[in-house]
């Protein structure tokens, strides 16, 4: 088992939710941080950690990027970190290069078990010599079952935002020397 950063230059942190019913909002976290213990020849034997700067949020709009920071959504003065870690991981069945990734999600100081669909690339070798490792994560949330629950009823019936938030992870993982 090898040691792994994340290369924040060539890696996504993101999210999309519903928006009155019709409309997705995009958005990602620009500050985060994590690393992968893995053998890329054994990945189910893999683990992983990461924790993100909720403060980072970035939906290209600054005042809901403002009220997501607030109390009605992540609560930053008091959870400034989206934390997570893996608890196990099962191939999938298949596709050997897919993978169920376990693991604690703490949003809001609430930890909850999910599971994550992951897709893992293999290595390769960057033009500096480095040995990288590509994968993608992919899966949805339900933002009440973390403490988000402001909402507003619309008129023509839904609400203003949805609850299932789907999340979108883009890895390239450097193997430390």
């Amino acid at each position: 088992m090898s040691s792994w950063a994340i290369d924040k230059v060539h890696s996504h942190v993101g999210f999309t939710v519903k928006h009155l019913v019709v409309a997705t909002v995009r958005g990602v976290f620009n500050e985060y941080s994590g690393t992968a213990n893995l053998d890329p020849n054994d990945f189910a034997h893999a683990s992983f950690e990461g924790s993100i700067d909720v403060a980072s949020i970035d939906t290209g709009v600054a005042d809901r990027d403002n009220h997501l920071r607030s109390g009605d959504f992540f609560d930053i003065a008091n959870h400034p970190k989206i934390t997570f870690k893996s608890t196990k991981i099962e191939a999938k069945d298949g596709g050997e290069d897919e993978f169920t990734v376990h693991g604690d999600l703490t949003i809001r100081g609430v930890t909850k078990n999910v599971a994550l669909t992951a897709e893992y690339h293999g290595t390769a070798k960057s033009p500096y010599g480095k040995t990288v490792a590509g994968i993608n994560v992919r899966g949805s949330i339900n933002r009440k079952d973390f403490g988000m629950t402001f909402n507003a009823p619309l008129e023509t019936g839904g609400v203003m935002v949805a609850e299932t938030v789907k999340i979108e992870v883009d890895v390239e993982a450097t193997l430390n020397d």
